[in-house]
C-alpha cells in the first residue's frame, strides 16, 4: 500500500505507524481493568482512528477525551483495530462484543476510511454497512458518517441517516465542515488526527453519545 511506502522514506508516516502496537497493548490492558471495574461498559468499534493512532499519547484519541468529557462514567472497551475495514468489524469486533461478560450501555462505530481508499476496496461495502447496522443493539450505538463523497459513502450515509432516523441508531455527523479546518488538526503522517483532531471529532460524537445513553 500506499503509506507502506511512505513509511520506508518519510520520518513522520514511520513515527505515527509505530504507535500501532504499543497502543493496541493499552488498549488489552484497559480492557481488562474496564471487566472488572464494575462500571457500565462503552464498547467502541472501528479502526485507528478510535484506536487514537496520530494522538501524542494512547488517552489523546477521541474515545479517552469523550470519556472524561462525560464525566468518566464508562469503563472503555476498544475493540478497534489499526486497518480495520467494515468487513473486520463484521468478522472480528462484532463477536467479540456479544462476548463480553455484561451488555455494553453504549457501543460507537467509527469505520469506513480503509474501504474508501480504492474503487476494488469500495465495492460492496454498502451491504456490508447494512449488515454491520442490523447487528448493532438497537438505540445504544452511535455511529459516524463517512466524509466522502464517493457513490459508496453516499450510499452508506444514506443507510445511517435512514437507521437514524427509525431511532436504531444515534449518528455522528462527520461530512461537510465538522472535521474543518484539516490544518493543524493532522499527525504527521498527513493521514490521522493529532490530538487537535481528536479534540474534534470527540465534540462531534458528545451530544448523539449523551442522547443514546440519557445524559444530560
Amino acid at each position: 500500500m500506499l503509506l507502506d511506502v511512505a513509511a520506508a522514506v518519510l520520518p513522520g508516516v514511520r513515527r505515527v505507524r509505530a504507535q500501532k502496537e504499543p497502543f493496541a497493548r493499552a488498549w488489552a490492558e484497559a480492557e481488562r481493568a474496564a471487566l472488572g471495574s464494575g462500571k457500565p461498559l462503552w464498547a467502541a468499534l472501528g479502526d485507528s482512528m478510535t484506536q487514537g493512532i496520530g494522538a501524542e499519547t494512547v488517552t489523546g484519541g477521541w474515545v479517552p477525551r469523550l470519556n472524561t468529557r462525560l464525566g468518566e462514567p464508562f469503563a472503555v472497551v476498544n475493540l478497534s483495530a489499526s486497518g480495520a475495514r467494515i468487513a473486520d468489524v463484521l468478522d472480528t469486533q462484532l463477536p467479540r462484543l456479544a462476548a463480553l461478560p455484561t451488555p455494553p450501555a453504549l457501543v460507537t462505530v467509527l469505520v469506513g476510511a480503509n474501504d474508501m481508499l480504492t474503487r476494488p476496496r469500495r465495492r460492496g461495502t454498502p451491504a456490508r454497512f447494512a449488515e454491520l447496522l442490523a447487528r448493532l443493539p438497537a438505540g445504544r450505538a452511535v455511529v459516524a458518517t463517512l466524509p466522502r463523497g464517493n457513490a459508496e459513502a453516499r450510499e452508506i450515509n444514506a443507510l445511517v441517516e435512514a437507521a437514524a432516523t427509525r431511532g436504531r441508531v444515534h449518528l455522528a455527523e462527520l461530512r461537510g465542515p465538522a472535521l474543518a479546518p484539516l490544518r493543524g488538526s493532522l499527525a504527521r503522517d498527513w493521514f490521522h488526527p493529532n490530538d487537535v483532531g481528536y479534540e474534534r471529532i470527540a465534540g462531534i460524537f458528545e451530544p448523539p453519545v449523551r442522547a443514546a445513553v440519557g445524559l444530560g
